[in-house]
């Protein structure tokens, strides 16, 4: 049968070759014809044009690309032994287990990482993500015309994120320019370089999808959001704008939205750079407050028309805010010329002010606004206080929150339920202590309740309570 298929296929083609060959022949017999007029048809482009409106990216890149490394480390970690039969693997069937610890006993595992970073001067000096390398044996540098170098790490900034690599041996490198992240806009052309997944590098291009993004990753969140594709391994390498200037630093994805990459504005990475490079580290003021979010039943409690500021919900005893006079409840509204429209950009604020400085505060007392003067202190990993103790035994008092409260001895007024659908759902959770009702401190159940019922109608009840150890301010509708 496979025979008699294949046959109509040859004969097919020896009929096609007798043509062709006919053809040949009758062409090459025929007095040649005379040569047709050829339109002025231009040769191909050697490098096609970019349309008119396009961005020109291939030229961008090529600007840009030489600035841009790929980073390796290894980190070394202990494992316990295998009791291999002769004390090793002799047919390396587990290279996973690396290589044997001083003196026998545990396994070294040698774990290498990849990452990525953008040079910053001819001297030889790199900027990446300071997760990249952190706890690093060995950094490894390769540039973009395949060179390496050993590195080791100059500076680190844990609550930024980022670290600055010193190449061994490196001199008269290029170094990218940077440019301005306060300038950048939303829907801006940006592109992300770096060593996703350590295939070198790659080059992905999006726009800025949003600015200002917090993630909870820390307490100077401030990310670009773009949907430039950020992947494993492109963590430390630069995000350009069209200028090709460095506006970003890629530091992160969201491993639940496809699509979705954030970057350290590269406004963050200028006001420490000098610093990294210097010293190794960030010293930063500290004001010695705690605070929360203004939202819109707080800006209504507070008398403001909108939500804005930082309102300080409890103030350091004996720290800077403390000495200059600022109480729990106030509103800052601005840090020398710089207005406060969100609480998160008070802590980034005062971290841009050196340890000793001093800085002008626009705050809201009792709807007066009023400036107050503060000199610094130098910010430490402070830890806080623990939570706070469960209610025990008292007298309940309920209140039209739909609160049950029990007075609990050295505590106060602690809330003991909170009524599903009242008001207080959602915003308030046993356990919690009141300690001021419309800015009046409280010491028992009925103070709670009398305060309550004697609230001006119409406007949200202000709440100053303690919740794990921690002062803030809660805002309750009554219905």
């Amino acid at each position: 049968m496979k025979h008699h298929r294949l046959c109509p296929l040859v004969l097919g083609v020896a009929v096609a070759v007798a043509a062709g060959c006919h053809r040949q022949c009758a062409q090459a017999a025929a007095p040649a014809a005379p040569a047709a007029s050829v339109p002025n048809v231009p040769a191909p482009f050697a490098t096609p044009p970019v349309l008119a409106g396009t961005p020109d990216i291939a030229t961008l890149v090529a600007k840009v690309n030489p600035s841009v490394v790929n980073i390796t480390t290894v980190h070394e970690v202990k494992a316990p032994d295998l009791d291999f039969p002769f004390g090793f693997d002799p047919f390396g069937l587990f290279p996973q287990f690396g290589r044997r610890g001083p003196g026998g006993g545990d396994q070294v595992l040698r774990q290498k990482a990849l990452g990525s970073g953008f040079i910053v001067d001819s001297a030889g000096h790199v900027v990446t993500n300071a997760h990249v390398v952190e706890d690093a044996n060995e950094v490894r540098v390769r540039l973009a015309d395949e060179r390496e170098f050993d590195a080791k790490v100059k500076g680190r900034d844990s609550r930024l994120d980022l670290a600055v690599l010193e190449l061994v041996g490196a001199r008269d490198l290029p170094a990218a320019a940077l440019g301005s992240s306060a300038d950048l806009r939303v829907g801006e052309y940006v592109v992300a370089i770096g060593n996703p997944f350590g295939l070198g590098h790659t080059v992905t291009m999006g726009i800025v999808s949003a600015k200002s993004r917090a993630l909870g990753a820390g307490p100077y969140d401030d990310f670009i959001q773009t949907d430039a594709s950020i992947n494993p391994g492109n963590s430390g390498g630069p995000l350009f704008n069209l200028k090709g200037q460095v506006v970003g630093i890629n530091t992160a994805i969201n491993p639940a939205g496809k699509g979705i990459g954030f970057a350290i504005p590269v406004d963050e990475l200028k006001d420490v750079l000098s610093q990294l490079l210097s010293t190794g580290r960030v010293a930063r003021g500290r004001l010695g407050v705690f605070i929360q979010q203004v939202d819109p039943a707080l800006a209504k409690a507070l008398g403001l028309d909108r939500p804005k500021g930082a309102l300080v919900g409890e103030v350091e005893p004996g720290g800077p805010a403390d000495r200059a006079g600022i109480r729990a409840g106030d509103l800052v509204v601005r840090v020398d010329q710089a207005e406060i429209a969100r609480s998160d950009e008070l802590p980034r604020l005062i971290a841009r002010h050196a340890p000793g400085s001093r800085v002008k505060l626009e705050i809201m007392r009792d709807r007066a606004t009023l400036t107050v003067e503060v000199t610094l202190d130098e910010l430490k990993d402070d830890q806080r206080q623990g939570a706070a103790g469960s209610a025990g035994p008292g007298s309940r008092t309920p209140s039209d929150l739909g609160l049950g409260l029990t007075e609990v001895p050295g505590q106060g007024v602690v809330v003991e339920r909170v009524e599903r659908g009242s008001p207080s759902e959602g915003e308030l959770a046993p356990g919690d202590v009141i300690v001021e009702v419309n800015r009046t401190v409280v010491a028992r159940a009925a103070d709670v309740a009398r305060l309550i019922a004697a609230a001006p109608p119409g406007r949200p009840v202000l709440l100053k309570i303690k919740r794990s150890g921690q002062t803030r301010f809660v805002a309750i509708e009554r219905r």
